[in-house]
């Protein structure tokens, strides 16, 4: 390595290389996989964490937002209580997955398993410059989940893959598959039952057979000093139509990025997003949709509510490709700004190379309407009161488009529990 190459790591940037150094021995996973986790990590080490000058990153610089690292282990927790009443649980234990789970239709194993498979070093491998997230997961996942779902199940109850951890580090990594005519909701959920600082980093690989229809829920409440580094990656077929939750009510630092591959004639994806910042936490939702083949739909739309000094940040790219002709994608960010000392940096962009299509995007900033408080005042509600329950139908609206009571109930309760702490 030439000198001119080398930089100045930082001290969360020691502590994870080091931490790398320390497990490499006891990670999982085949000849292939171990010298994956040897160049991931050098690539960590010559270039570093990303900074704004790195355009994906522009507005999370991570290199300077991510200031320790914990260490690798935690004590263990238990779950905690589904987000829904009648769930199928797959809980993943500091980072630890336990593939005991028996539904018809449903063939589960352990990630840890499939990095010994053979060629397991292409499980982890990166193809772009800026994928901070992937380069992380790689070097360090220990296990997660590999989860198949056979053509034509219909799922009875919802999976809920249950991420609980006490601190230090979780790398997690899952494949997902719902096959040709499957139908169903999964939750992935990401809680800290302590207090303890902990870093997070989770990849999902979710792809959707021809004709399947499924709900996918995010729900990201982590503890106040934790950072999560999310990447979900999603590939659609024919006809396959997928709606898309995330809500994020936690964690110091957090990134989200969705990748989304439009593979098939007539698939559809519906992308709504709740994100509820407060005190100095820093959350991003980055967003990449690829509409690569003719006569598909999409719909972004995410709501956020900011108080104190937290920062959000929202980057939806949507890219339709010249032959993807009949495209109809819409792409909208709306924000409650409930403070002078917060903010909002929302970035949507389109990039079209076909002719005959339908594609737009907007974003708004802004308050409560003074005339719907005034309202809710003049008939005797509390101002505090007044106010919560309008945050609340903001944020609370977009979730009602699943047309699922069970879903718009448990959600509507995590941002009522939220707002009271908040508000």
């Amino acid at each position: 390595m030439n000198a001119q190459n080398q930089i100045t790591l930082t001290s969360a940037e020691e502590q994870l290389l080091a931490s790398f150094g320390r497990s490499f021995g006891s990670l999982p996973g085949d000849a292939s996989v171990t010298t994956m986790r040897d160049k991931l990590a050098g690539e960590i080490k010559k270039a570093g964490l990303p900074t704004r000058r790195v355009e994906a990153w522009h507005y999370t610089d991570l290199r300077n937002l991510l200031k320790a690292v914990p260490e690798e282990a935690g004590e263990a927790v238990n779950p905690i209580a589904a987000l829904f009443a009648d769930t199928s649980l797959l809980p993943l234990i500091q980072g630890k997955a336990s593939a005991s789970l028996s539904v018809d239709g449903v063939t589960v194993s352990t990630f840890a398993e499939a990095l010994g498979g053979g060629d397991g070093g292409e499980l982890i491998a990166v193809s772009r410059d800026d994928d901070a997230i992937g380069r992380i997961n790689g070097a360090m996942v220990a296990d997660g989940y590999v989860i198949n779902i056979d053509a034509g199940t219909e799922l009875q109850r919802p999976l809920e893959l249950q991420a609980a951890h006490s601190g230090g580090q979780v790398h997690a990594r899952h494949a997902i598959s719902f096959g040709d005519g499957t139908s169903g909701t999964f939750v992935e959920r990401h809680v800290a039952p302590t207090d303890a600082a902990a870093l997070v980093s989770n990849v999902t690989s979710l792809t959707l057979g021809k004709d399947a229809e499924v709900t996918y829920v995010i729900m990201q409440d982590q503890g106040a000093s934790d950072s999560h580094l999310g990447k979900l990656k999603i590939s659609l077929s024919e006809n396959a139509k997928l709606k898309l939750l995330i809500v994020n009510t936690g964690g110091k630092l957090v990134r989200h990025e969705i990748e989304c591959e439009v593979e098939g004639e007539g698939a559809d994806l519906m992308l709504r997003g709740v994100n509820l910042l407060g005190g100095d936490t820093h959350t991003d939702i980055t967003f990449n949709l690829g509409h690569n083949v003719a006569n598909t739909t999409s719909t972004e739309t995410i709501r956020n509510v900011v108080f104190d000094k937290a920062r959000g940040v929202f980057q939806g790219l949507i890219r339709v490709a010249p032959d993807a002709q009949k495209v109809d994608a819409k792409m909208a960010c709306n924000t409650l700004l409930m403070t002078d000392h917060g903010s909002f940096s929302s970035k949507p962009e389109l990039e079209i190379f076909a002719d005959d299509v339908q594609c737009g995007h907007g974003a708004t900033v802004t308050d409560i309407d003074p005339n719907h408080l005034y309202y809710m005042m003049a008939r005797g509600i509390p101002r505090k009161v007044a106010s919560g329950l309008l945050i609340n139908a903001f944020a609370a609206e977009v979730v009602e488009e699943f047309e699922d009571e069970q879903l718009t109930e448990a959600v509507e309760s995590v941002i009522t529990e939220w707002l009271d702490r908040h508000d």
